[in-house]
């Protein structure tokens, strides 16, 4: 099975993670090739984030391609900046680091913009981190340590500067 790429990912064509209780294993490492992302993506649109009292700016990645290449070849990130995922449905996500240098957090997200995890990532490692949950539907990766340098925990809401997650994306589709 071919994963998709940088932050942490989900499996490719959007064939995800669905849950049956079980750890997934450590996939083997898949050989770079035409499906997989070869460089870095342009910057992508940005939206203003509110985690409790802490604003953060994340570019949006919401089509397949943006989903698939996310952070992987970027050899920096600012402090105060992320990137925010917007999956097509709720599902048991799965994010590994393939291709991606600099280390990241990413953050589970349910429907209703609701932190479920959060999880530290190592550059380059290809094992996938599966959420706990089955009902994922956001993903937040920031610079490695920023959840916890912010005080940012499982539970807590994320905001738009538009209203609610589900509010600024769901109205799109």
């Amino acid at each position: 099975m071919k994963r998709l790429a940088c932050f942490g990912m989900m499996a490719v064509g959007m064939t995800l993670w669905t849950g049956c209780g079980k750890s997934a294993a450590p996939a083997p490492t898949p050989a770079a090739g035409p499906s997989l992302p070869q460089r870095a993506q342009p910057r992508l649109p940005t939206l203003k984030l509110w985690l409790g009292a802490q604003e953060l700016v994340a570019e949006v990645a919401a089509t397949p391609a943006q989903i698939q290449t996310g952070m992987m070849f970027r050899t920096n990130l600012v402090a105060t900046e992320g990137m925010v995922f917007v999956l097509p449905f709720a599902h048991r996500a799965g994010f590994w680091m393939m291709n991606c240098p600099t280390p990241l957090s990413c953050a589970y997200i349910d429907p209703q913009g609701v932190i479920q995890e959060i999880h530290d990532m190592e550059p380059f490692n290809t094992n996938t981190i599966v959420a706990n949950s089955d009902n994922i539907f956001y993903v937040l990766e920031t610079a490695r340590g920023w959840f916890e340098r912010n005080g940012v925990r499982p539970g807590m809401v994320v905001r738009t500067e538009r209203g609610s997650l589900a509010d600024t994306f769901r109205r799109r589709r």
